[in-house]
């Protein structure tokens, strides 16, 4: 139950950070600006590296003497604390670090913006709509679909977060990082409960099904199809 619930949580803070995260940057790299595929691919890249390389990358990042975050932060007059090393501040040094990724969903983002009909645009700013509005009432609606998209991918993926964790930190300190997919690798391979272990992993499966079943029993309230009529809602 602890390692349900550290994962709980987690997924809690980065999928909504990951979605509204992906969606600004993809937002502002879909206009017309100088050297755009330059920005658009640096912001896409990391999400291509591997998951070993990115957590060694990180714990360098994260360190308390040398790292590079509390570097930064003392520039400021700010001391950093041991991200790595603290009960308290482990998970959100997950959470920041899984914006890492985030270029992987601009990518849909952006395409999913460039998929949006300019006159609809158009038509709201003769209306008199301002930019909240057009994001509001055409972005938003129109996007709902890759929206939906990001969410269930994002349930997906973040509660099986496995690689970082078993580099970074081992599920310390205390267990304040032991999340589900490390609970179950140490039943099953280091204490070899196998039984146990498949249990667990039955568990898993039947929770990210609930989810995900519950996620596309809600989206008809709010993810709109173009060309869908009201009688289909």
């Amino acid at each position: 139950m602890h390692s349900l619930k550290i994962t709980v949580i987690f997924s809690l803070a980065s999928i909504p950070l990951n979605i509204v995260f992906g969606l600004v940057i993809a937002m502002l790299l879909n206009t017309n600006i100088r050297g755009l595929s330059v920005f658009r691919t640096i912001y896409y890249l990391p999400a291509i590296l591997s998951g070993v390389a990115v957590a060694i990358l990180w714990q360098w990042i994260f360190s308390s003497d040398f790292g590079l975050l509390n570097t930064a932060l003392r520039i400021f007059g700010i001391e950093g604390p041991a991200w790595l090393g603290s009960k308290i501040w482990v998970l959100p040094a997950f959470v920041i670090m899984r914006l890492w990724s985030v270029g992987g969903g601009m990518i849909i983002y952006l395409a999913g913006l460039q998929a949006i009909p300019t006159d609809l645009y158009e038509a709201a700013e003769i209306d008199g709509a301002n930019w909240w509005q057009r994001i509001f009432r055409i972005t938003l609606p129109m996007l709902s679909p890759t929206i939906f998209f990001q969410l269930i991918t994002g349930v997906i993926f973040t509660m099986q977060i496995f690689t970082e964790t078993f580099i970074m930190t081992d599920g310390g300190p205390a267990n304040a990082s032991l999340f589900y997919l490390l609970y179950l690798y140490r039943q099953a391979f280091q204490n070899f409960k196998m039984g146990y272990a498949s249990a667990l992993a039955w568990v898993f499966f039947i929770a990210i099904l609930l989810l995900t079943v519950i996620l596309f029993a809600t989206a008809r309230f709010w993810v709109y199809y173009e060309g869908e009529s009201e009688e289909d809602n």
